[in-house]
């Protein structure tokens, strides 16, 4: 357990948007668990190494593990709600679970020293991982989706976001700092999304295109993402997720969409939010979102405090190092009578 705040303890989660972002999701080899471990404790040098530099580029890096590979690779305490990312079958849309072991999420406002930083790990790591998802994402203007809509609009700030994204004390002592992040891969049907009208595609957003403002209540359709995605608890707060997701795009591909990543203190806010898109409320309300934006990627990754990458558990099955013995203390001599002839009892004095 660690005695830092969940914002000092933490990887870069709480941190400014950039302009650009690549999204690494790996699965781990059989046999490459211990190349994997020796990489773990130098993640955190490498994105110093590679941004110091280049301090304008503001490298970031998040790493995070999935429920199969943090048993495969960590002995000791488990996150309490990692588990694998949980797919949905809806009546008309379905988010998939697909493979994942370990996430790299890289930020910086250029793309080189994010390529940089994955070159150097990836090669370290030769054929221990296999890379199963990439994608570099960028700024679209005033952070926009390529739907044309501002995205994140409601990220909370400051305290709020530390307190929505980070693990703390009363919710998971032994990893305090930590957060869970669920990423999906949306591709978007631009052209049947561009036969809607703008007011059209304000009602299945739940915002204005232009001003972003967000529709009165009582014109808020209960299929549009604003109203799917907004989250009450037990007592009546909203609750919120940390976002940064970004557009991409690739014309030789065909693919152009939006790579979802939300970071929270738990899984089960997100994991709601995602119910209520793909499965609908009791009246069949389903996030209207879905009839342009596909899901074709789903994982779960626990993202834990800097001080476990610096020094990682040992290996499954290995037992801490323990300390050295402390020596026993000498026996005393039992008091006993001095020989007649002088000697220490130790020999004869005899020739």
């Amino acid at each position: 357990m660690t005695d830092l705040s969940p914002a000092d303890a933490a990887q870069p989660v709480v941190s400014p948007l950039t302009s650009a972002a690549m999204f690494l999701v790996l699965t781990v080899e059989d046999g490459g668990e211990d190349a994997v471990r020796e990489v773990v404790p130098d993640l955190s040098g490498y994105a110093r190494a590679v941004g110091f530099g280049h301090p304008e580029a503001e490298l970031a890096c998040v790493t995070g593990f999935g429920s199969a590979a943090w048993d495969r690779l960590f002995g000791g305490p488990r996150p309490a709600e990692l588990h694998p990312f949980v797919a949905l079958d809806g009546p008309q849309h379905a988010a998939p679970s697909t493979p994942g072991d370990i996430l790299l999420h890289l930020r910086g406002q250029h793309l080189d020293v994010c390529y940089d930083f994955a070159a150097n790990i990836l090669t370290r790591l030769g054929g221990a991982v296999k890379v199963v998802d990439e994608v570099h994402g960028f700024r679209y203007y005033d952070r926009r989706d390529l739907l044309g809509f501002v995205d994140g609009t409601e990220n909370p700030e400051g305290s709020e976001a530390v307190a929505a994204a980070l693990v703390d004390a009363e919710r998971d002592p032994e990893f305090v700092g930590g957060s869970y992040v669920i990423v999906q891969k949306y591709l978007h049907d631009m052209s049947a999304w561009n036969t809607l009208s703008d007011q059209e595609q304000a009602l299945v957003i739940g915002r204005t295109k232009a001003g972003n403002v967000q529709l009165p209540d009582a014109a808020l359709p209960k299929t549009s993402h604003v109203a799917r995605n907004t989250i009450v608890g037990a007592d009546g707060q909203e609750q919120d997720i940390l976002r940064a997701n970004m557009p991409f795009g690739s014309f030789r591909e065909g693919e152009v969409g939006t790579y979802f990543i939300g970071y929270c203190a738990t899984p089960t806010t997100t994991e709601q939010m995602l119910r209520n898109m793909f499965l609908g409320d009791a009246e069949g309300n389903r996030d209207r979102i879905l009839d342009f934006s596909t899901a074709v990627t789903g994982s779960l990754f626990f993202v834990p405090p800097t001080s476990f990458l610096d020094d990682p558990p040992p290996a499954p099955g290995q037992d801490v190092p323990a300390a050295d013995p402390v020596p026993a203390e000498t026996p005393r001599p039992t008091d006993s009578p001095r020989p007649a002839d002088g000697s220490l009892g130790i020999g004869s004095l005899r020739s």
